[in-house]
């Protein structure tokens, strides 16, 4: 958190939320129930370079400015906290080792609790509730469409890291980290 008192990483953590705000209305529809999505590329960034509780805040505040800006359903606070959790795992698990690179095995790891817990688990539970429909029915579709992306996930934030690792270097230099 006080890392956000430092006003480069607070811009930055606010273009990655506006980020996260502007590709959430970009899905790839395959049913009612099943999105592709692209808005938690920015939250990563944020967990990795910034932290769990920057991840969180990123998270959350993108959610809720999404459902704002362009609300594409009734408000469920439930996915809000989905959102917040997804920036904290990839804050837990995308932290850059001393050189600052992140490890694909971490980006392994981190990807799969998301796609397990967050993704699969939760976000199932959340529309059967809001929904009314059977979790149990749900489920399957909904963690073969995870399966098939989850290798597709962890390439495009393998590649999207990299890049950002250095924007995030040139904007906040070393001695300020």
């Amino acid at each position: 958190m006080s890392k956000l008192k430092n006003p480069k990483y607070l811009t930055i953590a606010a273009m990655l939320t506006a980020i996260a705000v502007i590709l959430g209305f970009f899905k790839i529809s395959i049913t009612s129930f099943i999105e592709i999505r692209f808005a938690s590329l920015p939250i990563a960034i944020s967990g990795a370079f910034m932290g769990p509780v920057v991840g969180g805040i990123v998270g959350g505040l993108a959610d809720v400015l999404g459902y704002i800006v362009k609300p594409t359903g009734p408000f469920f606070p439930g996915f809000t906290l989905t959102t917040i959790l997804t920036g904290v795992i990839y804050g837990i698990c995308l932290k850059p080792d001393e050189d600052g690179n992140i490890k694909l095995k971490r980006i392994i790891i981190g990807q799969l609790i998301v796609t397990l817990v967050i993704n699969t688990l939760l976000n199932t539970v959340w529309l059967a509730v809001l929904y009314g429909k059977a979790f149990e029915v749900m489920i399957f579709s909904r963690l073969f469409k995870e399966l098939i992306m989850l290798p597709i996930n962890i390439i495009i934030l393998y590649a999207v890291l990299k890049p950002a690792k250095k924007a995030i270097r040139f904007a906040i230099p070393k001695t300020e980290q």
